[in-house]
């Protein structure tokens, strides 16, 4: 028997590897996000349910990519409907996220908007609810902006961005920008497509603010890990 032999065993946890310790949070993140799911579907305003969970809102052009982005980080094919024609989401969607019995989070799929094709009428009704939910959902907490990375900020999304202004400068909403479709840009041109992003973003930008962007492709998983992170912080952060 060494000297040793006779202390008292320890009470800290076992060394985890470095590797391991930075990927848990990523996979708490992804499995939250998995849990989503359809809560229900309203045309205005007045039809979603009153909730004092904090809803995360995903709003952009019809042609960004946003019901894909929602389906990949939730990782599933069929969650929200991604229709190879713009346009078709005419309605806000809730997906419902955490256990099954006690949610603690919504995201919201907004209609998209800019999409020439659709009927003139139809498209002012459902920019409409779309002003009407992110002007006045008390429960709107966060905002997930997709815009198309070859494209960058157009006219649409930069009126969108001053619509929000006021909520996100006083740090009421905080705000996310994913650059979808960053596959299709090389070095160059995606690192090209941040920093004219954040010079955008940088009229927004306040000591209370939120705001955060990043290059985003569904197709290469490319921020994925980081979107779901984001998220799932701006939920738990405060618990």
């Amino acid at each position: 028997m060494t000297e040793n032999d006779n202390e008292e065993p320890s009470l800290r946890a076992p060394e985890v590897p470095a590797a391991r310790a930075a990927e848990s949070p990523v996979k708490a993140a992804l499995a939250w996000a998995h849990t989503a799911r359809f809560v229900t579907t309203a045309s205005r305003l007045t039809e979603l349910p009153a909730t004092e969970l904090p809803e995360i809102a995903f709003v952009g052009r019809s042609n960004a990519g946003k019901s894909t982005a929602i389906n990949r980080l939730a990782q599933q094919k069929r969650l929200a409907f991604a229709s190879r024609t713009p346009g078709r989401t005419q309605h806000i969607n809730l997906f419902a996220l955490g256990p099954k019995d006690a949610p603690d989070a919504l995201f919201a799929d907004l209609p998209g908007y800019g999409y020439a094709a659709v009927e003139r009428g139809a498209k002012l009704r459902w920019q409409q609810v779309m002003a009407d939910y992110l002007e006045m959902r008390r429960s709107l907490s966060g905002i997930v902006l997709m815009i198309d990375a070859r494209l960058g900020a157009t006219d649409l999304d930069r009126r969108l961005l001053e619509f929000i202004a006021p909520r996100i400068a006083n740090g009421a909403v905080r705000l996310l920008v994913l650059l979808t479709k960053a596959d299709k840009l090389n070095r160059r041109e995606a690192q090209a497509a941040l920093a004219g992003m954040q010079d955008v973003l940088g009229g927004f930008t306040t000591e209370e603010a939120d705001v955060g962007v990043a290059l985003f492709s569904a197709l290469t998983r490319t921020g994925i890990d980081d979107a779901a992170l984001t998220l799932h912080g701006w939920v738990h952060a405060a618990r």
